[in-house]
């Protein structure tokens, strides 16, 4: 049986920005809102089919990880589902409409380096162009290279690997009831 919150020697959870769940901002967070120059984080997942925790890169993606971790901080992914989960390809979560249209009510640039969407597990921001992520992004289910340079990656699966494979192959307007991200919390190094 699994416990009902993820702990790791080293690292602590990190408390709420807000009691209660916020879908909707005015403004992207300043770098630093929600995240710790030089710090490590953790992004922990409990959904309908299992845990699935990532290793974040707040050194290659900075503004990435501070706006995913303040989000999460705010209760935003608690409830959301997996609205598009491609078989070979992704799975696609962070829009509160479950339709793939939906965000924060902000967007914020990208943030490109040497991390490649190489590997299953590979977590990264969703978007439609250049400039244009907010709160939707995709965890990989095998290298995907043609997504390099147009997605930013931002972390990456440690645990749960097993939960990708088990989430329900669906689209928005398709039938089938999509799985969810129950509750979101973060770990921080101590």
């Amino acid at each position: 049986m699994q416990a009902m919150t993820y702990t790791k020697d080293g690292y602590s959870q990190m408390s709420p920005l807000s009691e209660e769940r916020k879908t909707k901002f005015a403004a992207a967070p300043s770098l630093g809102e929600a995240i710790e120059p030089g710090k490590q984080y953790q992004a922990v997942f409990e959904t309908s089919k299992g845990r699935i925790v990532m290793d974040l890169f707040p050194d290659d993606a900075p503004e990435t990880v501070n706006s995913f971790v303040y989000l999460i901080r705010h209760h935003y992914y608690d409830g959301i589902v997996f609205h598009r989960v491609i078989q070979d390809f992704m799975a696609q979560t962070g829009d509160p409409s479950g339709t793939g249209a939906g965000g924060p009510g902000y967007q914020f640039g990208d943030e490109f380096s040497s991390r490649r969407h190489d590997k299953k597990g590979v977590l990264s921001m969703a978007n439609r162009g250049p400039g244009t992520n907010g709160s939707q992004f995709f965890i990989t289910f095998g290298p995907t290279p043609h997504l390099d340079g147009k997605h930013t990656v931002f972390g990456e699966v440690v645990e749960g690997q097993d939960v990708l494979d088990k989430l329900t192959r669906i689209q928005p307007g398709y039938p089938g009831t999509p799985d969810k991200i129950e509750k979101a919390y973060v770990m921080e190094k101590s």
